[in-house]
């Protein structure tokens, strides 16, 4: 089975796929990280690549994803379509979409890291605030526009880190639903998973 996880800048997505893994070996016989490859090119060239050579590089990683046998959990962390996301948002070129979403639809389950986490570890919003939040509302309207299936993680240290596999054990089988829960839509910001993730799924039903 194959986990994407994504999020805008400073979501804690390395550090969830790095705490995942150990925790899912108890469940799955073999357990695979595929590192970002955004993250990779950043520490050769020290800035955000949004170019050609970023592309390649996100090619290459989900090469990485899809020559893994089939029976090992597959943990990608930063797949393609963020990269397609962030040319959209910060270029105005969605040329990237097509072919990220057919590679995206390779993952049996998305795990979208919510922007609840300090965006530094002063706690202080850094300058890029709001372009986070434009990518992390970009990444909401293209999973949902295209049926791509999708838990929001939120939390801190082992709260963060359970809710994320409880959601791929539940989409794995291992985990009986659990009966949703009436609710009310108050506040647009609204942090409540549970609630957001029912607000998606009733838009995309209704689609």
């Amino acid at each position: 089975m194959r986990i994407a996880i994504l999020g805008a800048k400073r979501t804690g997505k390395t550090h969830l796929a790095q705490e995942l893994a150990p925790l899912l070996r108890s469940t799955f016989a073999q357990v695979a990280v595929i590192p970002d490859a955004w993250q990779a090119l950043r520490d050769r060239i020290g800035d955000d690549p949004l170019n050609e050579e970023l592309w390649v590089a996100a090619n290459a990683q989900m090469a990485n994803v899809l020559q893994l046998p089939e029976d090992t959990l597959v943990l990608c962390d930063t797949p393609p379509l963020l990269a397609a996301v962030y040319s959209d948002v910060m270029t105005g070129d969605p040329g990237l979409y097509h072919q990220a979403i057919d590679q995206h639809r390779a993952f049996a389950l998305t795990l979208l890291t919510g922007m609840d986490l300090p965006s530094d570890v002063a706690g202080t919003p850094s300058p890029d605030t709001g372009i986070r939040s434009q990518i992390d509302r970009r990444l909401r309207q293209v999973l949902v526009e295209n049926r791509i299936e999708f838990s929001i993680v939120y939390g801190s240290g082992p709260t963060r880190t359970q809710s994320a596999r409880q959601s791929i054990l539940r989409v794995h089988g291992n985990v009986p639903d659990t009966p949703r829960s009436n609710w009310q839509w108050t506040c647009e910001k609204c942090s409540d998973a549970a609630c957001e993730h029912q607000l998606f799924s009733a838009l995309i039903s209704g689609a």
